[in-house]
């Protein structure tokens, strides 16, 4: 039998081509149960089961290897995939770059800076074409293609991170506990596919909503930004900015991991990051985090000064952190930032201690008369040429 039957289930020939097995090896795994409820026809879970099977057989997986984790319901998180729209390729290259009015090679960049590798261009859906439609109206609407690309870029490291998350976070706090409950496997696959099917459509009005009210934030920021810190200091090469960036990390990380493990030390960062995030000014972001490491950038260097005194009189409980802030002219790209004064800003936290706020002449001079600055000295840093002066910022009479 072909096609699908009047159920809508399609038929093991089809089945089978679909993943480019003979109908003989379909046939076989069902007999050996490693495709749960194919007996009763081939429904979309059985389909996705027999999916799951072919690409571990690919791997070298042998059949009583994954019959038993069938029966243990680790399979089961793969059936979740026959959710989301199955990619047909019904697009060459060529015919993508026909239809969009975009070059092969353009489309080709496109898809390489949001992260995709060269095999992704091997099946062009039509919800592909799509996506090429709305790149090529947003270069026609006179968006510059370097600053596209870079977006392109942006898009593609976020919502890696948010797809690659949502899969993790499902597989932790849903799968496992169903597995450590010795929930049966098909009973799992049909109660994740549920819950999942929940889900996915609140997951893009969620993230909608969250990206409309972060920009509305930062249109804001960039208006009063840019009027604060660009008058009276010079025009500014394309793509760089003036911005403080400041570094803060743990004091003694390492040695709270050996001495209290790693889920401890974990948790220490993770309530202080959230601490980071709560009490930053309006105009300041955490740009990213490494380890125990926060970069915070703000267009207002006394704002960020103000913060960083205020924020460690928060903290009371080791291990206690250390910032270091520098304020500069930096290269901005990819919604990142670079350059020298990035790297100083760096040296800078690293010379100060548990407790410790570190400065540079900049922040000094920008800083109100409710601060002091003790200062230490011209000091040379590493990776510098030439030594920089450094102050110890604490509130007034401290």
């Amino acid at each position: 039998m072909t096609g699908q039957d009047g159920h809508g289930r399609a038929g093991a020939a089809e089945v089978a081509r679909r993943l480019g097995v003979a109908p003989s090896t379909l046939r076989r795994w069902v007999r050996a149960g490693v495709v749960p409820g194919a007996e009763d026809g081939w429904t979309p879970t059985a389909v996705a089961s027999a999916r799951v099977v072919a690409r571990l057989r690919e791997r070298g997986h042998p059949l009583e290897e994954i019959r038993e984790a069938t029966e243990s319901g680790r399979l089961a998180f793969g059936y979740i995939e026959d959710l989301l729209a199955d990619a047909v390729a019904d697009a060459t290259l060529d015919q993508a770059a026909d239809a969009t009015g975009l070059e092969p090679a353009l489309i080709q960049r496109i898809y390489s800076t949001m992260g995709f590798n060269s095999s992704a261009l091997e099946r062009i859906s039509s919800d592909d074409v799509q996506f090429l439609r709305y790149a090529a109206a947003s270069l026609a609407a006179g968006f510059p293609l370097v600053a596209f690309l870079q977006l392109c870029r942006v898009y593609g490291q976020a919502l890696a991170q948010v797809a690659d998350a949502e899969v993790r976070l499902f597989h932790i706090y849903v799968h496992e506990p169903l597995m450590r409950e010795g929930v049966p496997g098909p009973e799992m696959a049909e109660e994740m596919e549920t819950l999942a099917r929940e889900l996915l459509p609140l997951a893009s009005p969620m993230m909608d909503h969250m990206h409309q009210r972060f920009l509305r934030h930062f249109l804001e920021q960039d208006v009063v930004g840019h009027m604060e810190t660009d008058l009276g200091e010079g025009q500014l090469d394309l793509g760089r900015v003036r911005v403080a960036i400041a570094f803060a990390d743990l004091a003694g990380y390492t040695r709270l991991t050996e001495e209290q493990g790693e889920e401890e030390a974990i948790g220490a960062v993770e309530r202080f990051v959230e601490a980071v995030e709560h009490t930053l000014p309006d105009d300041a972001r955490v740009i990213k985090t490494i380890g125990d490491e926060v970069m915070v950038v703000g267009t207002d260097p006394a704002a960020l000064v103000d913060w960083a005194v205020g924020f460690q009189t928060l903290v009371t409980e080791r291990p206690l952190p250390r910032i270091g802030i520098h304020y500069g002219e930096t290269v901005y790209r990819d919604g990142d930032y670079y350059g020298r004064e990035v790297n100083l800003a760096a040296r800078v936290a690293a010379r100060s201690a548990g407790g410790e706020v570190i400065v540079t002449r900049p922040l000094v001079d920008a800083a109100g008369p409710h601060l002091e600055f003790e200062a230490i000295g011209e000091v040379r840093l590493k990776g510098f040429a030439h030594a920089t002066e450094l102050f110890i910022a604490r509130r007034a009479g401290d």
